[in-house]
């Protein structure tokens, strides 16, 4: 018999009240430190957010900045993992964290479409999963 493990709606919402109040305390500290590099990949649309809560790579990054990604997807995961409360898992915390961080892109910012499709934000809010709170 396969066990498959289902995310329990009480799990998601543990998660998206943490993840609120975790994008709100780790994305300014975040934004206030962020590398001339990072500034310069994202602005180049190099680089993008993720439904995951990572950041991903638009186009075949150089080594540079595959290991700019690299470093900051590490002190993400390492966020999540602590971050994430009783109840929900590290990949509820994270994905609910992905979807505040895709609502907060700016106009021009590359970010990942529930289908999958790398799309530039403009005016209009960004297309989310479904289950984004």
């Amino acid at each position: 018999m396969i066990m498959v493990k289902q995310w329990k709606p009480a799990g998601w919402a543990m998660a998206a009240i943490a993840a609120t109040t975790a994008v709100g305390l780790i994305v300014p500290s975040a934004m206030a430190q962020r590398d001339p590099a990072y500034e310069a990949a994202r602005s180049a649309g190099q680089i993008g957010e993720e439904p995951t809560g990572y950041l991903g790579f638009v186009s075949t990054p150089t080594p540079a900045v595959r290991q700019l990604v690299t470093d900051i997807n590490i002190k993400r995961k390492a966020a999540y993992t602590s971050g994430a409360p009783q109840g929900s898992t590290v990949e509820q915390f994270a994905f609910v964290t992905g979807c505040n961080l895709i609502a907060k892109t700016k106009p021009g910012e590359k970010y990942k479409a529930p289908d999958g499709r790398w799309l530039t934000r403009d005016a209009s809010p960004p297309v989310r999963d479904t289950r984004c709170p």
